[in-house]
């Protein structure tokens, strides 16, 4: 019994300047490998890629989150005894 398995070659659209960045992020890797780094794990970071793609559609909603994060950092600031 013989199997067989083509890995098959996928194109996809991006700007001149995502692309030099990317290269940039590559250094010896290939873009494959760099793709799998950011969306499995981000490098060890704990911020993958793929949890961020697509959660702030709008960006009315990701100055709503800073205005509250903002809020809570300064809260930070002040001492507490």
């Amino acid at each position: 019994m013989y199997i067989h398995m083509y890995s098959m070659a996928k194109t996809i659209m991006i700007s001149n300047e995502m692309y030099d960045e990317l290269k940039l992020l590559k250094r010896d890797m290939s873009f494959t490998e760099l793709f799998k780094n950011l969306l499995n794990d981000d490098l060890k970071k704990g911020s993958g890629l793929r949890e961020c793609l697509g959660i702030l559609k709008k960006d009315e909603e990701w100055k709503k989150i800073e205005k509250d994060l903002k809020r809570g950092w300064k809260s930070w600031t002040k001492k507490y005894a």
